[in-house]
């Protein structure tokens, strides 16, 4: 019935004979047809609002659109839950599905100290309590740079970054100080990365140490401890 086009005359036979094939009233047939054009229009809605949304943010997941467009659905009266949500971007091929990456941005064999992760079993209560760092990579039309990140683990804002064409020591540096510059009076403050030389480096822990700010690190092998900063690493590369 979903098929049935509107023109009388291309229809191989009349509503009535359609409504008793299927054992239904007209009554019951012009409802359904009703309630199908609806349904359809309200799709075709949500897919408008949806490719307007992604143009900005071409790879966001059903979950966040479905909170993130929250307004626009509620402005165009449209009343519509994740499932549906879901249901329509599945029929259209428009779920996004996550990539894989390999590249590394971590060298942890080196000569300098590696410091003991601290916040392991510890409760982030308050902003600037610890700080999350990290580098990834950045694809670009004319190669690869490399943004290096502070984290704060409780408000999960970006409190310091860094964009340079290379995986040297200063891009974290520098990153650090635009942190450090735009909070001042820092109290208590862990700073937590993992053992990649550049935070192991003595010209980045005396920075901390200046600064009397606490030093935790990643144990081997175990990427998930700093599971924040990779999860901002992650929505920067996959969502944006």
């Amino acid at each position: 019935m979903e098929t049935l086009d509107n023109n009388p005359k291309e229809r191989p036979y009349s509503i009535a004979t359609i409504c008793k094939g299927y054992f239904l009233t007209r009554d019951a047939f012009y409802k359904y047809k009703k309630r199908y054009v609806k349904r359809i229009n309200i799709e075709n809605q949500v897919l408008e609002i949806v490719h307007k949304r992604r143009r900005t943010l071409p790879r966001e997941g059903a979950r966040k659109l479905m909170r993130s467009l929250k307004t626009d659905f509620k402005k165009h009266n449209i009343k519509i839950g994740r499932d549906q949500l879901l249901r329509v971007l599945r029929d259209n091929n428009l779920l996004i599905r996550r990539k894989k990456y390999s590249s590394r941005t971590t060298n942890s064999h080196h000569r300098f100290y590696k410091y003991d992760n601290s916040i392991k079993d510890v409760e982030i209560v308050r902003c600037n309590q610890v700080w999350a760092a990290d580098i990834t990579y950045i694809r670009t039309i004319k190669g690869f740079c490399y943004l290096a990140l502070l984290t704060d683990m409780y408000s999960r804002k970006i409190v310091g970054y860094d964009l340079s064409d290379s995986l040297e020591l200063t891009g974290c540096v520098r990153a650090l100080k635009k942190a450090i510059y735009h909070n001042k009076g820092l109290k208590n403050l862990t700073h937590h990365s993992d053992r990649g030389i550049q935070y192991c480096s003595n010209v980045y822990t005396n920075e901390l140490k200046r600064k009397k700010i606490a030093i935790s690190m990643t144990e081997e092998n175990h990427c998930y401890e700093n599971a924040l900063a990779e999860r901002v690493n992650g929505i920067l590369k996959d969502e944006f």
